[in-house]
This record gives C-alpha cells, structure tokens and sequence, in this order.
C-alpha cells in the first residue's frame, strides 16, 4: 500500500487560462494603450515633482457590478475632465478584497457573489472592465493582492495600492519590485509606519522570487527594483494619522529611512472611522495642511459609489441595491463630486507655486 504525503487537503486542482490568451483575447492596444502610458507618466511626474497636481485615487471600496461601476467610471470621468488643471483622477478598479476572517473576496474570486468561484470567468470580467474604462480616458487603480493576478491584471492598471495586512509580506515586496506601475504602500493595522518604510526600502531592490510567466509556466522572476513606491497613511488602531503632527512624524520615519517624502492620505479607513460622511472633513484638512505650505502630501484616496452606504450580500442576488457597495460603506456621488470640486477650487493657485 503506497503512502500519499502530499495535497492531502486539496480537493481539485483547476488549469486556468493563461495571462498570454487572456491578454491575446482582450487586447490592449490603441487609445486605451496609449491612455495606459500616459497615466502612469503623469503619476510618475507627479511623484517626480515635476507636475504639480495631487492625483486623486477615487471610487468604489470593491467592484461586484461591472455595469454600475462603468456607470460610475462616466460620471468619474465627466468630473475628472474640470477639474484636470489642480487633480489627476485615477479611479479606482478593485478586484480582489482582503478578509480579516471569512468572506467575499472580491470579483475575480467569485464574480457572481453566490460561492461558485467562477475564477476564469472573474478574470475576464475584470480585464474587461479595465479595458472598458480606460477607453474613456480615466486611468485605473487597484489593489495588488494574489501575487498571480497581476500577470492577467498589470498592463492596464496605472497605480496600484498594497493593502495594510500585506505591506509586511515578503511576497508583495518582491511583486511590488516588479509592478510596472507606481505603487503604494498602506502604513501597518496598527497605525505603524515601520513596516511602510521597510517596504519602501524593500521595493525599490531588485529581487528573485517563483512566479508565473506569460505562458502560465512557473518561473524564476528576476525585477529590476521598482522606483515608484511611496506611502500611504490609513490611520490605523490608534485612530487617524492626516493631521499635521502625524504628517510630520512620517515625513521623519521618510528621511530617517532614506526613502522618497512622497505621502498619499486615505481618507477612508481608520482615518474615518469607517464612517463615509467623514470622509469630506479630511479632504478639507488636508487642504487646508497644503494651503499652509505642506509640500509632502501628493495624493488622496477616497471611497465611493453611486449611492451612499454599504449592504450585505443576499441569497436572492436581485435584492442587491443599485451602486451601492457590498464590502466598506462608501460615500455617494453627489457627495464625492462636491468636495473635489471644493479641493480643486481651493487648491488651483496654490498647487503650481509648491
């Protein structure tokens, strides 16, 4: 009787579509290809320094209907075009969602949110949406979670977020040396920067780690070190950390660390409270903080939908409310558009002397 000792607790083993056929059958090419480049060079310039504008990553906490979150990336769009001049809008396309224990883990998991984790299928809805909305013009963001996606994923994404749980992750470090995006690091749970600043280090070497090539084939992945990487403050255990003092208590940890000065601020999160009609009141400080001379703040991140609030997921799928999220509470649009018009309105003249 021979002895098995391994893949005892997996139950099916499943080929997916590779990166290469994905790609081959929904190509990016053309204005959407060129609307890709030049998004990702206007981050970069304005990390650089060289372009004033903040850039503005805003949009649903999760993506559960691609119809409505093209719906929303027309509106985002329409609003990003007046106020170009002072913000660079970058929506953001999040499909995959970190648990802290069991859940819904995001459109590529389980596309029709009823646990028949459809995953092929939620690749390709997503790459779709991707395509979708950069043919508009509107630049997309998302999270960088399964270090295999981003082969399915990258090409069409002009910055990318490592969330809180990961930024520690030995895994995601090396991914990130690699991404061809900008890429930000979210400071620890526990409202930790050492772990952001360690990441940063970490990010910017180049690195050697198993992964997967075009082809589907595992692979030795050799990075070139990824120059792009900056922080992002989400407030953490403690509470928020936009304020003045938490900003300069960052900008130090930069400059002790030897990293970029570059800090994004997520106004959602711990910095809210988890509460979406806060979310405004931080846009607010932080104008404010940049009004009074800050020159390291080069970023915000808000979270928003059609309709404002969250709701669980129901057994009977037709229940679901229109734009509204299915995983953080987000604010609504009406809400989202009046205060970056009022960011753009109180920055205008002020951005182009930092």
């Amino acid at each position: 009787m021979s002895v098995i000792t391994d893949n005892l607790n997996i139950d099916s083993n499943e080929a997916l579509i590779t990166p290469a056929q994905l790609k081959a059958e929904l190509p990016l090419a053309g204005a959407a290809l060129e609307s890709v480049q030049k998004a990702r060079n206007t981050i970069f310039s304005i990390l650089d320094r060289k372009d004033p504008r903040l850039f503005v990553v805003v949009g649903p906490c999760s993506i559960h209907d691609t119809d409505a979150a093209l719906d929303y990336a027309q509106r985002l769009k329409e609003l990003a075009d007046k106020v170009q001049d002072t913000l660079y809008i970058v929506m953001r396309v999040y499909f995959e969602k970190p648990r802290t224990s069991i859940g819904w883990k995001g459109l590529i998991n389980d596309p029709y949110l009823d646990d028949s984790f459809k995953i092929e299928e939620g690749l390709r809805k997503g790459r779709k949406l991707l395509l979708d909305v950069v043919e508009l013009g509107l630049p997309t963001s998302t999270e960088a979670l399964d270090p295999i996606s981003p082969q399915y994923m990258q090409d069409v994404i002009a910055w990318s977020a490592i969330g809180a749980r990961t930024t520690e992750s030995q895994t995601h470090r090396e991914m990130s040396s690699g991404l061809s995006s900008a890429v930000g690091f979210k400071n620890g749970t526990d409202g930790g920067l050492t772990v952001a600043v360690n990441a940063m280090q970490s990010v910017s070497s180049p690195h050697r780690f198993l992964g997967i090539n075009a082809d589907g084939q595992v692979s030795v992945v050799t990075t070139k070190g990824n120059p792009y990487a900056h922080v992002v403050l989400r407030g953490g255990g403690n509470g928020p950390n936009y304020d003045t003092v938490h900003v300069a208590q960052c900008e130090k940890a930069l400059l002790d660390g030897g990293v970029n000065s570059n800090i994004m601020i997520d106004c959602s999160h711990a910095n809210s409270s988890k509460d979406p009609d806060v979310q405004p009141l931080v846009l607010k400080d932080i104008s404010h903080q940049i009004l009074e001379g800050n020159k390291s703040i080069i970023g915000v991140m808000l979270e928003s939908n059609i309709n404002h609030g969250n709701q669980s997921i129901p057994k009977d799928l037709s229940e679901l409310k229109y734009g509204v999220s299915v995983t953080d509470a987000c604010m609504d649009w009406q809400t989202t558009e009046q205060a970056i018009l009022n960011m753009a309105e109180k920055l205008k003249d002020v951005l182009p002397a930092r």
